[in-house]
């Protein structure tokens, strides 16, 4: 847990898919804070967490429903300032006093626009420089009477509550979803409300790397660590940052699965051999882990068995170094976020990640994850203040089951081999095109069917693929590139010319949501 001596804030999340936004527009203002499910969130917590502001979430829940999310009472007697959004502001006005109805004609969904009271607030300094704001709006339920204590200040056509506070007590509660692209000036609202909080916006990613070392140097003692090195940014920033921490203490075991793409386990040891005076294994395990996913093609099934055998393979190693105590991980925010289900709760876990989850008993040894509540852009922040080579931080993220979730359906060798002739070719003419460095992430994916095309005079039968290349900040939402036609039309070209196996390729023009990055 970051040091205390911090600013905090507490999101509790009720469950809303965007909860994440609103960590993301705190982090750009230099706050620290913390997403907790709501059932997580107890009377010990906020004591030991001591937040100095409070911000509900959204979530898909109606207060009526049997079981309803809700946060502990003892919230509203911290005497710091609280902001509910969405089903936030409902069930703040139903724990103190005011009214929620069901939908009954007033529900809304999507482009809204709030018109302001007579009365001025705080929260609201730089809105309404027109006589509306566009705002985004994703609610049945409604609120039909505001606690006490509280005034309205702004209201849409079904929302005659869309904004309210509390000045006495700064509470604040607003119908809409601030955090999201689609509420225009909702960063505003963010930073209205810190300030009125005192936040000191003291969290920098300098102080991070100094508590983040302490904090291992202070969690490992003189234990020996091993560290899970995939060559990605994440284990790559993970691996560094722990080094200089404890120094020879921690060994890197880059594993070779079979599932790296081309030439990537020879650049990514020579990378590491060449700038850092770290101990490193290059552990050969094709063999294992391909021999065990040979004919697998459901997707969790796919990961859940590599996950396994990476643990197998890390307990092997740490043996050999010396009996290791703890396990390093490049673990982030967004898995652990995509990875957790409320317990009889109303999220959904999107996908298991290998590296989530804690480690069997078995194994024996302890998880050191310095990155976990980091995002992405934020890893590559902390790379750069590391001194990590620019050409290694801009590196495309790439999924720690490598190809096997790129190859849809069964994997076999032949599959694979495919697959990275593509991927390079595909990669290749980004670099050519000046393009690299603008997108987020881009790969090959290998279609699980095959088509019928003419070359010459003959008839093929091959795979197809689907080309993915997307824009993003932090991974948790994206759009895809609009790559130009003749971009497309000779990429094509060249894969079908310089790839055995393929006939057919198809550009993949998916945003997430609703679909993820990867495709499995």
């Amino acid at each position: 847990m970051t040091d205390i001596s911090h600013d905090r804030l507490l999101i509790i999340d009720f469950g809303s898919q965007v909860t994440q936004l609103i960590a993301r527009r705190l982090r750009e203002l230099n706050v620290f804070c913390e997403i907790k499910p709501f059932n997580t969130v107890d009377d010990a917590y906020l004591e030991e967490f001591a937040p100095k502001a409070v911000i509900f979430s959204g979530g898909p829940s109606s207060v009526f429903a049997e079981g309803a999310p809700m946060p502990p009472q003892s919230v509203f007697d911290l005497g710091v300032p609280i902001l509910g959004i969405c089903y936030g502001q409902q069930v703040m006005m139903h724990c103190l006093g005011g009214k929620v109805v069901r939908g009954h004609g007033t529900a809304e969904f999507g482009r809204a626009f709030v018109t302001p009271s007579d009365e001025k607030l705080p929260l609201l300094e730089g809105w309404f420089l027109t006589d509306r704001e566009q705002v985004w709006m994703s609610h049945g339920d409604h609120v039909s009477a505001i606690a006490p204590g509280f005034e309205v200040f702004g209201t849409s056509p079904n929302a005659p509550f869309a904004i309210t506070g509390d000045t006495e007590r700064n509470f604040y509660a607003v119908q809409f979803h601030p955090e999201v692209h689609h509420t225009p000036n909702g960063a505003r609202l963010y930073e209205n409300f810190i300030r009125l909080a005192g936040f000191k916006g003291d969290w920098t990613m300098s102080a991070y790397r100094e508590e983040a070392i302490a904090n291992i140097r202070e969690q490992v003692g003189d234990a020996k660590v091993i560290c899970g090195l995939s060559g990605g940014v994440d284990s790559s920033v993970a691996a560094v940052l722990i080094h200089e921490a404890i120094g020879d203490q921690l060994t890197c075991v880059f594993v070779d699965h079979g599932l790296l793409r081309k030439g990537e386990a020879e650049e990514v040891v020579t990378m590491f051999r060449d700038n850092y005076n770290m101990p490193l294994i290059h552990a050969d395990e094709q063999e294992l882990f391909l021999g065990e996913l040979d004919g697998v093609s459901d997707p969790e099934t796919k990961r859940k068995i590599i996950g396994r055998l990476f643990i197998d393979v890390f307990q092997k190693h740490a043996i050999e170094v010396g009996d290791a105590t703890f396990l390093a991980q490049g673990t982030l925010y967004p898995d652990v976020i995509e990875s957790v289900s409320f317990s009889g709760g109303p999220s959904v876990t999107i996908k298991s990640h290998h590296n989530v989850g804690g480690l069997p008993e078995k194994m024996g040894l302890k998880l050191v994850e310095p990155l976990r509540e980091l995002f992405k852009d934020e890893v590559r922040e902390l790379g750069r203040e590391l001194g990590l080579p620019p050409s290694f931080i801009g590196r495309h993220p790439f999924p720690g089951p490598g190809l096997a979730i790129r190859c849809p359906g069964e994997i076999t060798r032949e599959k694979l081999d495919i697959l990275r002739e593509a991927d390079a070719v595909y990669i290749d003419q980004i670099r050519k095109h000046g393009l690299y460095d603008d997108i987020w992430q881009a790969f090959v994916a290998i279609l699980p069917v095959r088509t019928v095309g003419v070359m010459g005079d003959g008839r093929t039968y091959d795979f197809a693929c689907a080309l993915r290349a997307v824009t993003s900040v932090d991974g948790m939402t994206a759009d895809y590139y609009p790559f130009t036609h003749d971009f497309l039309g000779e990429t094509a070209t060249r894969i079908i010319n310089e790839v055995p196996g393929i006939n057919r390729v198809t550009y993949d023009i998916t945003s997430k949501p609703p679909g993820t990055i990867e495709w499995e």
